[in-house]
């Protein structure tokens, strides 16, 4: 029995599949705040890539393309990367909240 050649939505759709499988098990299993973070980004890329390729694949069967999809997805990018900025500013603050508290700095 041989297997069938993967087209390309295909292993779009098995390489996005995989990639939210690594996010969520980050997020999950994984201590740390900078680890966390990165699996959940991980884990909205791909969510981002399944999205994009259910719509490439309602375009596929003969259906208009529907930029409402596309536009979706590149809304989300922008805002995840504004939510990370943001996180990675919150986890730089506690650390140096932590370090004063060890030090014995502070009030």
């Amino acid at each position: 029995m041989s297997l069938a050649p993967l087209d390309a939505a295909t292993l779009y759709g098995l390489m996005g599949a995989i990639l939210v499988g690594l996010g969520l098990y980050g997020v999950v299993l994984l201590g740390g705040f900078l680890r966390r973070l990165l699996a959940f980004n991980l884990l909205g890329g791909g969510v981002f890539i399944l999205f994009g390729i259910v719509a490439r694949r309602g375009a596929g069967a003969g259906f208009s393309g529907d930029p409402v999809p596309q536009a979706l997805v590149i809304t989300g990018i922008v805002v995840a990367f504004c939510a990370t900025a943001l996180a990675i500013t919150l986890i730089e603050r506690l650390a140096e909240e932590d370090s004063d508290d060890a030090s014995g700095g502070g009030s």
